[in-house]
């Protein structure tokens, strides 16, 4: 198997429709050779606790809700293409997303992590919850096939909360600046919500045993 390392954050629109790109590849290419990895990258790592209003938070990062509008604008016609549900409408908040890093990093232990990543995705764009609440974050492992109970005393504690900090700090560190970002093999970077036929060549080649960095 080769590693495919992921770097994403659950409330990044890009890589969810990265990953039902990745998704319809690898259901078309059945003898894949990936072994998927989901790994921590916060859009905003300096975010509080308790997260922010969203439409400030959309506000002050693009200049006001014209700004807003014209950024999520191709995010809504490559949803549609991806065939995804998006309902922007329905996010009323901005979640840190250290503690949805953290349960991801739980799902990876109990081998539900691409299942935990699938939840907390559309939790947060299909159903609009707030990912920042450990209740929802629960609700998202029990849905997973994870024990609720146990996810919502580990949230309670620090449980890996530094390790999903620098886990993030070690991602910038190798020159990630966003996300989604493929790792393919610990050695060729894929940046991007690249589309189905990429990665059908890229399969293609690995079985070969060419070098998908030499395309």
């Amino acid at each position: 198997m080769i590693q495919l390392d992921i770097f994403s954050d659950p409330i990044c629109p890009w890589c969810y429709i990265g990953k039902s790109y990745l998704d319809r590849a690898l259901e078309a290419h059945p003898d894949h050779p990936f072994r998927v990895r989901w790994l921590p990258f916060m859009l905003n790592p300096a975010m509080p606790a308790e997260g922010m209003d969203r439409r400030r938070y959309l506000e002050d990062k693009f200049g006001g809700t014209s700004g807003a509008l014209e950024a999520y604008r191709p995010v809504v016609d490559h949803g549609e293409a991806a065939g995804l549900e998006l309902n922007l409408d329905r996010i009323r908040r901005t979640p840190s997303t250290v503690d949805a890093h953290r349960l991801i990093h739980w799902g990876e232990i109990e081998g539900r992590q691409t299942a935990i990543v699938s939840g907390l995705f559309r939790a947060y764009f299909v159903d609009g919850r707030d990912i920042g609440s450990h209740e929802v974050l629960a609700d998202v492992a029990d849905t997973a096939g994870m024990d609720a109970s146990m996810v919502l005393r580990l949230l309670a504690t620090e449980e890996d909360r530094r390790e999903i900090v620098e886990r993030d700090a070690a991602a910038r560190g190798m020159g990630i600046t966003s996300v989604p970002t493929f790792i393919v093999a610990g050695q060729h970077a894929v940046p991007g919500a690249q589309p189905p036929e990429l990665w059908a060549k890229v399969i293609a080649e690995l079985r070969a045993g060419a070098d998908p960095a030499g395309s």
